[in-house]
């Protein structure tokens, strides 16, 4: 049942001129003073996330947007820092792109991070869509085999590093220790100091194509299913679920699993339609080139395939495909009840924090969700709630 409820903050500054008619991404170039606006705004929302009793607050990691979209580059780092400044908030990595990463460091910083903040960093890994930031940082991207081959690789290494005292690893892509003689002995293995202390660790992926889920289930990393439209969100918990069983895991429906959706409350649906919908057409001003149009059309057809509509979609058509939760607190309750009622496993929701938007209008939307929507579905009442 749904008791967890997160944000999805990819890191955009408060753009200016917002929307369909507004500037276009491309354009868009800021100086260094307005990007680092981005930490800034992730601390302010942390602060009132830690005293409204939200779960987790989802991070994104990108390189080289000027354009102000996603300017967080690194998770851990930031994840850290905050935890120093709030109280019970986890920070997620939604996600570190690990074809950018050499896996040991990686794993390192996350070890170093998971006891310095006692648990409340949460790993979260992926294999990038930007080819600027991940062919520029040494990754495959453009060769889609080369790239799934290393993630697999780098999360076999990250998985031995955290669990096993001693280990060493010979694949495609990494030798692991350095065939080379220490202090006059042939070195044979490798210990990462220092390790995670909260084993098992837990390790999320975001699901797009759906491709990764066999990969996914059979290492338990728990899957992020965001913006998506509700056809498509169907097809991907059944194949989760489906696959789970295929290796004797027998999962709830919505189980090992977060939904997300993009929120917008106000006083009627129209109203939230209204509201909402300069940055919701900024979001896909930017992402709808990469493929980033999660919906299907009648005959089941993902947005941008033959015979299936394409480009830039409506906020109406988000809010018709189920991907944006939109409207009143009723109308919200409403549709986070069908979604325990179709996918009883289902614990986390998580709330994606439009493109563009400033934070104190997206601080007003989550005390809003926090006083109207949150104790419907929690017997936790949040400590302080200050609306």
């Amino acid at each position: 049942m749904i008791s967890r409820f997160s944000v999805l903050y990819v890191g955009h500054i408060a753009l200016d001129n917002v929307g369909r008619d507004g500037t276009p991404a491309d354009e868009r170039l800021y100086p260094n003073q307005r990007l680092v606006e981005g930490m800034a705004m992730a601390e302010d929302v942390a602060h009132v996330m830690d005293d409204l009793g939200y779960e987790t607050l989802w991070l994104a990691e990108h390189h080289f947007q000027r354009e102000g979209y996603e300017v967080i580059p690194n998770l851990i780092l930031m994840g850290t820092y905050l935890a120093t400044q709030t109280r019970r908030l986890k920070f997620g990595c939604a996600f570190n792109v690990t074809p950018m990463w050499h896996p040991i460091r990686l794993a390192e910083d996350f070890a170093m991070a998971d006891y310095l903040t006692r648990g409340r960093i949460v790993m979260g890994v992926g294999r990038g869509y930007h080819t600027r930031e991940v062919e520029t940082l040494g990754g495959p991207l453009l060769d889609a085999e080369a790239n799934a081959a290393m993630f697999r690789e780098q999360m076999e290494i990250m998985f031995k590093a955290f669990d096993e005292e001693n280990w060493s690893h010979k694949g495609r892509f990494y030798t692991i220790p350095a065939p080379v003689k220490y202090r006059g002995y042939d070195l044979r293995d490798v210990t990462m100091v220092p390790r995670p202390v909260n084993r098992p660790v837990e390790v999320w992926q975001a699901i797009a194509s759906g491709k990764s889920i066999p990969f996914m289930v059979q290492h338990r990393i728990k899957g992020m299913v965001t913006m998506n439209g509700e056809l498509i969100t169907r097809q991907i918990f059944g194949q989760f679920r489906d696959e789970a069983a295929k290796i004797g895991r027998n999962l709830l429906p919505g189980e090992d699993l977060a939904w997300g959706a993009g929120l917008y409350l106000a006083d009627s649906l129209a109203d939230g339609i209204a509201g909402v919908r300069p940055y919701h057409d900024e979001r896909y001003k930017w992402f709808a080139p990469f493929g980033f149009v999660r919906y299907a059309d009648e005959q089941g057809r993902p947005w941008g395939t033959p015979g299936a509509p394409s480009g830039v979609p409506t906020i109406e058509e988000g809010v018709r495909q189920k991907a944006w939760l939109v409207g009143t607190s009723s109308e919200v309750i409403q549709r986070l009840r069908d979604l325990e009622a179709e996918y009883p496993g289902l614990e986390h929701v998580v709330l994606h924090w439009p493109e563009g938007m400033p934070a104190d209008e997206w601080i007003t939307q989550l005390r809003m969700f926090a006083r109207d929507v949150m104790p419907a579905f929690s017997a936790r009442v949040p400590e302080k709630v200050g609306v």
